[in-house]
C-alpha cells in the first residue's frame, strides 16, 4: 500500500491575501459605476480612489497595490470595470489614463504609510492622522500622474492639466477620504 502525502503548494495566507486582493480590485471596479461626466474636466468624477484608498489601508502595501494592478489586468481584458463600466486597452490610454496607472502605485503608497513599512497592522491601529496623510499623498500621485496623462492625450497645457485634472476634483477627494475612515471605522465596531 502506498500512502499520500497532502502538499499543500500556497499557505493560507496568500490564498487569503488573493482573495482579498480580488475582492477590492472588484470593489474598484463597484465603484467605477458611480461616475458622472464633470463639466470642468475632461475626466469623470467616480469613486474608484475610494477604492484605492481602501485597498492601501486594509490590505498594505503589497495586497493593495496588486489589488489595483488586478483591476487594470481586468479592465484591459475586458472586464466592463472602468469610469460607466467602459473596459479594455483604449481605458489605459484615453484621458483617463494617467489616473488608472497611478492606482497601484497609489495604493501601495496609501499602504506603506499608513502601516508604517511593508508589515500590515490592525487598521484600529493606525491613527486617522496618518490615514490623512497617507491618502493625501496618494492623492498627490494619482493626481501628479491623472494630469501627465492628460497633457500627453489631450494635449493640455501643464495650468489647464492642473486645473481640470486635479484641482476641481480636491472637494470630492476629502470627501472620499473622510468615507474611507469611516469605513475603515466601522469595521472595527463589527470586529468587536
Amino acid at each position: 500500500m502506498s500512502t499520500v502525502e497532502s502538499v499543500e503548494l500556497v499557505d493560507d495566507a496568500t490564498v487569503s491575501n488573493v482573495a482579498r486582493a480580488t475582492l477590492f480590485a472588484g470593489l474598484t471596479g463597484a465603484f467605477a459605476y458611480v461616475s458622472f461626466p464633470f463639466p470642468l474636466s475632461p475626466a469623470p468624477v467616480t469613486l474608484q480612489v475610494l477604492g484605492v484608498f481602501l485597498a492601501g489601508i486594509l490590505l498594505g502595501p503589497v495586497w493593495g497595490g496588486a489589488a489595483m494592478a488586478l483591476y487594470l489586468v481586468a479592465g484591459a481584458l475586458g472586464a466592463p470595470v472602468f469610469a460607466g463600466g467602459t473596459a479594455g486597452i483604449g481605458a489605459l490610454v484615453g484621458s483617463s489614463a494617467g489616473y488608472l496607472w497611478s492606482y497601484p502605485l497609489a495604493a501601495a503608497l496609501v499602504g506603506a504609510i499608513s502601516h508604517g513599512g511593508l508589515t500590515v497592522r490592525a487598521p484600529e491601529r493606525i491613527h486617522p492622522a496618518r490615514m490623512v496623510a497617507a491618502m493625501a499623498v496618494g492623492t498627490v500621485v494619482i493626481y501628479a500622474l491623472g494630469v501627465a496623462g492628460l497633457m500627453a492625450v489631450l494635449g493640455l497645457s501643464l495650468e489647464n492639466a492642473v486645473i481640470a485634472g486635479a484641482v476641481v476634483f480636491l472637494p470630492a477627494e476629502l470627501v472620499k477620504m473622510a468615507a474611507a475612515i469611516g469605513v475603515v471605522r466601522s469595521e472595527r465596531l463589527t470586529a468587536a
